[in-house]
């Protein structure tokens, strides 16, 4: 009998830490995401000042007659936006903008291995366990 009982409140403790860590993982999840929606924001502007400086720059009949630098240096709309876009990318917002599918994607990663997945919100699914041979 007593045997029961403990059984019961290690699974008990058990259920307890799944609850706790589905909690905290969608809690960072949830967290990560306005982040990663301002950072999309911050791309898709930069990425929209590139496109229309750069049809700006083509459509400019000096742009053939003149220097690369030169025709950069009369096209400061384009030349200061793909500067930017460099810079975003090289500070890795292109990691940021993705941050949310990373995390959940790892967390799959490490939950494979004790039968459980989750989904994109960070809500645990149990798996049947693999049956030992």
């Amino acid at each position: 009998m007593t045997s029961h009982i403990v059984m019961s409140s290690l699974e008990q403790v058990a259920c307890e830490d799944l609850k706790a860590f589905e909690r905290r993982l969608t809690e960072i999840i949830l967290s990560s995401q306005p982040t990663a929606l301002r950072w999309r924001l911050v791309l898709v502007v930069v990425s929209v000042c590139v496109a229309v400086g750069a049809v700006y720059w083509l459509g400019d009949p000096a742009t053939a007659q003149v220097s690369f630098l030169t025709s950069l240096w009369l096209h400061p709309w384009f030349s200061l936006s793909s500067l930017a876009m460099v810079g975003l990318f090289l500070a890795g917002v292109h990691r940021r903008v993705v941050q949310t599918s990373i995390i959940v994607n790892r967390t799959r990663e490490v939950l494979f291995d004790f039968s459980m997945d989750c989904d994109d919100s960070g809500k645990l699914i149990l798996k049947p366990r693999p049956a030992t041979a």
